[in-house]
């Protein structure tokens, strides 16, 4: 007897499993994406390029360093979010994705290699691999998203003209003279900026839409949290390699708890209520892609920047901790707070119900402005402008915690009533 022939449903069934086994994008609907163990792997390359970053500024405390170091920092954090968007639609567990990322991983790898001297004599090698990343996975994106997502695939082709166009400014600057080269490198920069805001146009092929960018929100939030953990890992790295080679006297000791105490206040600070707030509201909102673009691909940006300057002020905490307070102190410890928690506070108005900037980040940024003057002047030793820094972040991070978390008076009758059961 003949086998019967599937009915019509079976062979629709069995054609969408075809196509699902030979789709290399993640099949996630806008729904929840888990971070792959690659996407974690792909992050170690940040680590030692976040590592890097904070070395380079360490040794370049001038205006032009900070500037150098500004336009270094830009160019990392844009090729880790582009290459982030990228995974929230490719699948890693498929083999040419994986093949995409680990050669990403390598090119980054060389730009973190390079960092130290980027503005130097490794310029070129910088350039070269941040040029080569930013192109081939745009290249590779649009490859594979023209056939089963279109929209999102002419989406990537306008984006590779865009990263064609600032390219030929980064060559540029590697060819010019090396007074030149932050010039170009910021022009460069300043274009690639502007894509995400002016939505990509490109003659005859139009203007991306934030309906093309239909990314899971939930895997967005945990990447971005993930690299605010890297950052913060940089300073407990500077902290314990400093205090391992230091005397264990007294002042040393206050210094490394002091720095210490910082990168927890920090933390506390994100992950308390920021990132499970934002966490939902990109998860949850009908405008996922444009929460993306505004509350983790821009606003992040400052968050990340803040704790990497902050790193650089708990070196020189721990190393200058019994000298007196100079304005480059004063630069790195309460500059890097004021843009941490300028960013932090502008990212959870993106969540807040009532969209405003929390008054305790802005009265914590007035804070360390007036902290900085005063250190800017010699008025304070290392030590105290450190233990004061680290009082304003408490403050900031207990009067949230406070806010959120029940109220004044709950918070007071329950420390009272913990006291008494303790006794």
């Amino acid at each position: 007897m003949a086998e019967p022939r599937r009915g019509g449903i079976g062979a629709a069934l069995a054609a969408a499993e075809a196509k699902s086994r030979r789709s290399l994008l993640r099949n996630h609907g806008g729904g929840h994406a888990p971070v792959s163990f690659l996407e974690l792997f792909f992050d170690l390359v940040f680590v030692f390029a976040i590592t890097q970053l904070s070395h380079f500024l360490k040794d370049h405390l001038t205006w032009l360093g900070f500037a150098q170091a500004l336009v270094l920092f830009l160019a990392v954090w844009w090729a880790w979010m582009y290459t982030t968007w990228a995974t929230n639609w490719a699948d890693p567990e498929r083999f040419e994705v994986r093949v995409m990322l680990l050669v990403l991983m390598a090119l980054s790898l060389l730009m973190a290699v390079a960092l130290p001297y980027g503005f130097s004599k490794y310029a070129g090698l910088f350039a070269l691999s941040y040029v080569a990343l930013q192109i081939g996975r745009t290249v590779f994106m649009a490859l594979i998203l023209r056939t089963e997502n279109p929209r999102n695939g002419r989406n990537m082709m306008r984006i590779g003209v865009w990263f064609c166009l600032s390219a030929l400014f980064w060559l540029i600057g590697v060819l010019r003279p090396e007074e030149e080269r932050l010039g170009w490198w910021g022009l460069a920069v300043a274009i690639e900026y502007l894509g995400p805001i002016t939505l990509f146009p490109v003659p005859l092929l139009g203007r991306s839409s934030p309906a093309d960018w239909d990314i899971s929100g939930s895997h967005m939030a945990e990447r971005c949290g993930l690299f605010i953990i890297i950052a913060l890992g940089e300073g407990i790295i500077i902290t314990g390699a400093t205090f391992a080679n230091a005397d264990k006297a007294l002042g040393p000791a206050l210094a490394f708890a002091l720095a210490f105490m910082s990168s927890v206040l920090m933390w506390w600070l994100y992950f308390d209520l920021g990132q499970k707030r934002g966490s939902e509201h990109i998860s949850s909102n009908a405008e996922v892609g444009r929460v993306g673009r505004s509350a983790y691909t821009y606003l992040h940006m400052p968050i990340v920047l803040g704790i990497v300057v902050t790193a650089v002020a708990d070196a020189k905490l721990l190393a200058m901790w019994d000298q007196p307070a100079d304005g480059k102190l004063a630069l790195t410890l309460c500059g890097g707070a004021v843009v941490f928690l300028s960013g932090l506070g502008l990212f959870k108005r993106h969540s807040n119900p009532l969209g405003n900037f929390p008054l305790s980040h802005g009265i914590g940024a007035i804070l360390f402005l007036a902290l900085g003057y005063v250190a800017w002047q010699g008025g304070l030793t290392t030590l105290q402008v450190g233990g004061l820094g680290v009082a304003a972040l408490a403050a900031v991070s207990g009067w949230e915690w406070v806010s959120y978390h029940g109220g004044w008076k709950e918070r007071i009758d329950d420390t009272l009533a913990w006291i008494r059961l303790a006794r």
